[in-house]
């Protein structure tokens, strides 16, 4: 995505336009030099989650005027509004490449666009455009370019066509595909990789609102990491944590932070295995309106994630049996050791793609459900625990369905 902030664009003066580059500079040349040194992302570092990512010494990002992301947002029109988050709001948008002599077909861009209200603006834009612009993986989505003019701040993502995961898990309506076991657990490996690679140096990245809205996915269901708005450079080896003030999402952030403010990478792991019950039930990690003692899904479905025969009740009823239930379960497994409250206990986010790996790998091919099993099995079946909730009407109940995002830790 882009940026942009700063004076009119008949009044764009080189005075301007030298201030600008010089605020993106500092913001990745500090980025860049922090996580560079010590680093550890090649292959060389025997971390196959990390191949194929890199630290950009040179951001090469496009600087764009506010007249030409108006262009391509059509004057950021309601339709063309893809989503809103704490930073402001995302739109579609055509890009006319440069340095092409007539018109062809334009790019496809996500903007987003700075809240004007935001006085976290300014700091989530200058970390976004530090760690965006000095990193590249295949699962973290790629900045663009920035904008910074009429007082207006813009960034410019590469378009993900299957929008976020949230979107799939929770969305509801025609437009929205259930999806298949396959797809769920695809989504899983590249997000986990996108977090092992920011996890993969002495100078580690801790992203710090690890979520299902913040995990966009291509036309092929390649997850990418977003909104690197919150992140922080890791502690130095002389410390194991930061002290920080409390930022994030209520029901993803891990209970040491929330408590103490203070933050480990360990701290991003909680949330991954947040995500992944998510991923498994088709449940939000916070939701005020399923019943009492329900809200918080972690501390709801935990005892139900011991046990296969208890783990098939909670499973994601849109996934309609079609799934591995060993899969399903070391899954399950693997995010109780994710979500345990020590953090020291928790596993490395290598070791969680690993994991997740041996998993796909091993598993045998699903076979197609006849009506007949499928009516024996509805007959035999006990309904899962949250179809018979008073909140599955509500959620999953046609054109009303409820639907909300947690709130940030602000």
């Amino acid at each position: 995505m882009g940026i942009c902030w700063g004076s009119p664009v008949d009044n764009h003066t080189p005075t301007t336009t030298g201030h600008l580059s010089s605020v993106v500079s500092q913001a990745t040349a500090s980025t860049v030099s922090n996580i560079s040194k010590n680093s550890q992302f090649s292959a060389a570092s025997g971390d196959e989650a990390c191949l194929h990512g890199q630290i950009l010494l040179s951001p090469n990002l496009r600087e764009h005027s506010l007249a030409e992301l108006r262009a391509a947002t059509k004057n950021f029109r309601a339709d063309a509004l893809l989503g809103e988050g704490g930073f402001g709001k995302v739109y579609k948008g055509w890009l006319e490449e440069k340095g092409h002599g007539r018109k062809g077909n334009p790019m496809v861009i996500a903007v987003k666009k700075l809240k004007s209200d935001s006085l976290q603006g300014i700091e989530e834009w200058q970390s976004e455009v530090g760690f965006l612009g000095s990193l590249s993986h295949p699962n973290l989505v790629k900045l663009l370019g920035y904008c910074w003019e009429d007082h207006e701040l813009l960034l410019t993502y590469e378009f993900m066509q299957k929008g976020s995961l949230e979107n799939h898990l929770f969305g509801r309506g025609s437009a929205v595909t259930p999806l298949e076991w396959d797809t769920r657990l695809k989504i899983a490996i590249g997000a986990a990789q996108g977090l092992a690679f920011l996890h993969a140096s002495d100078n580690q990245v801790i992203y710090r609102d690890f979520k299902a809205s913040n995990i966009l996915l291509d036309g092929s269901y390649t997850a990418k990491l977003s909104d690197f708005g919150l992140a922080k450079l890791g502690p130095s080896e002389s410390k194991s944590h930061l002290t920080t003030r409390v930022m994030g999402t209520h029901g993803y952030a891990a209970p040491e932070y929330v408590t103490t403010g203070h933050l480990y990478v360990k701290s991003d792991v909680y949330g991954f295995g947040v995500v992944l019950i998510e991923i498994l039930t088709g449940l939000r990690a916070l939701d005020e309106n399923r019943p009492t003692g329900q809200e918080n899904l972690v501390d709801w479905i935990k005892p139900y994630l011991s046990e296969r025969r208890k783990l098939k009740n909670v499973m994601d009823f849109r996934l309609e049996g079609k799934y591995p239930s060993r899969s399903a379960f070391q899954v399950a497994q693997l995010a109780l050791q994710c979500i345990e409250k020590e953090q020291k206990n928790r596993p490395p986010m290598k070791d969680v793609v690993e994991t997740l790996e041996q998993i796909k790998t091993n598993e045998k091919p699903i076979e197609p459900r006849t009506r007949a099993s499928r009516l024996a099995s509805n007959c035999n079946a006990h309904q899962p625990l949250h179809h018979n909730s008073p909140i599955y009407v509500k959620q999953y109940g046609g054109i009303h369905a409820y639907q909300t995002t947690p709130p940030r830790l602000r």
